[in-house]
């Protein structure tokens, strides 16, 4: 690896990398670097149609498609949007202590002065963190699963990303926000993806009520429509959290590579707890438990990747599960129909990975990057750093659901953009409603509610007609 050049640009105020007068900007970064996050990049472009697969496999068959193209939806929204002005609200150079100003309007003067990382001019900054604001959209519109419509779900991924988004990454990860300061903690976005999906998808699922014929004790009787895209999903996502986590370091360097095997490990740990839970009940391997348990893991790890030892990953990845697996119980106590698990899978995992990154970071992991770093977590005796955790946890979790809350509230008053689907929509399929496309070559039978052999036992008021695939052979 050839030393770069130092950069000699100007400091403090976004330009556009050519005020040294150096003609070859590329004297100023290793090509390395460069490649690894570019990688990284696509790595985490390659989640969100993931997040879709597993969505859609986990929802029934006339609306796995719509959650498949929402997830895509949300890379081309928050796409424009980070261009217009999401990328200066939540890193621009200058700003409060709560948010980011405009000085990068629309990426004027955002080329190759360095951003994040002396590693990284700014346009492959934007580039990275752009696909983190694109995500986060996309793992919490699982919640209109059977019965959301489609245009307020574009507007509400729009408003998200700006005025929810925006705030916690510059809380969290600029140097001027406030958690920063304060000295909380988090890798790869266990806060500002995880825990704000999260919650957001919780107040999403309250404010478009319960699907018809939900029960407050076992939900919908529906099982799973395609346990082979959840596996797919699961592999996507998977695969894509290496440089989801592993990009995180913003270097090539020892960091990102422990990252990557942390990463690694605690979805092992928690996909296999997950699985074992669930054998518990029914004494079967549980395939979707496998998968829903990597994921766990996966999300737990996010904030902890950077800091934590392998034996502590370990542990992440088993409480991470753990813990997963029993908040998909919380729906039922709070009476909310969170058809996809999200808060319980991504608000709990993530507020998780945050608690246990100020128990087991470890600042000796923190500086392999070659940076030198106080003290971290409990195992080196700095008690107040759950305090910081726990504060970030808070805030990424009051600002997501409130703002949330607010944003669809207000958005359901205004006609046209109403955010459930008619009656007789939900009942023929969203599919069929919103997109006027399937995700499967479809003929028409009537299929009753209890997806079961005792569907007998169930009155026949229950039966609807869904769309299932026409069987050749």
């Amino acid at each position: 690896m050839v030393a770069a050049a130092t950069y000699n640009g100007t400091a403090g105020t976004a330009d556009d990398g050519r005020s040294s007068g150096v003609q070859d900007l590329n004297m100023f970064y290793d090509t390395g670097h460069l490649a690894f996050l570019t990688v990284s990049s696509v790595l985490v472009l390659l989640m969100i149609p993931g997040v879709g697969f597993f969505y859609g496999g986990l929802a029934r068959r006339k609306s796995a498609l719509q959650l498949i193209l929402l997830s895509m939806i949300s890379v081309a929204v928050v796409g424009f949007q980070w261009f217009f002005w999401g990328y200066s609200l939540a890193f621009s150079r200058t700003g409060s202590s709560f948010l980011g100003d405009l000085t990068q309007f629309g990426l004027m003067n955002t080329l190759a002065q360095p951003n994040g990382s002396a590693n990284l001019p700014d346009i492959l900054f934007c580039l990275y963190q752009g696909m983190f604001a694109s995500i986060t959209p996309a793992l919490l519109i699982g919640a209109v699963a059977d019965r959301g419509r489609i245009l307020p779900g574009m507007v509400f991924i729009f408003l998200f990303a700006t005025v929810i988004y925006c705030p916690i990454a510059y809380w969290t990860w600029n140097p001027n926000g406030w958690l920063f300061k304060l000295g909380a903690l988090d890798f790869a976005g266990g806060g500002p993806v995880h825990i704000n999906s999260g919650m957001a998808s919780l107040a999403y699922s309250i404010m478009l009520g319960k699907r018809t014929g939900y029960s407050s004790t076992q939900g919908l009787p529906y099982r799973p429509h395609s346990v082979t895209n959840v596996v797919l999903g699961t592999v996507f996502l998977w695969v894509g959290w290496f440089g989801f986590n592993g990009g995180s370091a913003l270097a090539m360097n020892l960091r990102a590579v422990m990252a990557c095997y942390v990463t690694n490990l605690a979805a092992c740990c928690a996909a296999v707890t997950w699985m074992l839970l669930d054998y518990r009940l029914e004494k079967k391997w549980s395939t979707i438990g496998f998968c829903s348990g990597a994921v766990s893991g996966l999300v737990a790890i996010t904030p902890a990747a950077g800091f934590v030892t392998p034996w502590g990953a370990v542990i992440v990845g088993i409480v991470g599960g753990a813990c997963c697996n029993g908040a998909t119980k919380l729906k039922y106590l709070i009476g909310v129909d969170d058809a996809l698990d999200i808060f319980a899978v991504h608000g709990i995992g993530g507020a998780v990975g945050g608690i246990l990154t100020g128990i087991f970071g470890a600042s000796y992991i923190a500086g392999l990057d070659g940076t030198a770093y106080a003290p971290i977590g409990w195992i080196e005796h700095h008690w107040v750093q759950l305090g910081y955790q726990l504060s970030g946890i808070c805030a990424a979790a009051a600002w997501s659901f409130t703002m949330s809350s607010i944003i669809l509230f207000l958005m359901n008053l205004i006609p046209g953009l109403s955010l459930r689907v008619s009656v007789s929509g939900e009942e023929e399929g969203v599919d069929s409603e919103e997109c006027g496309e399937y995700a499967y070559d479809y003929v028409e039978i009537t299929r009753h509610v209890a997806d079961s052999a005792s569907s007998g036992a169930v009155s026949s008021n229950s039966s609807i007609h869904e769309k299932t695939p026409r069987v050749t052979g």
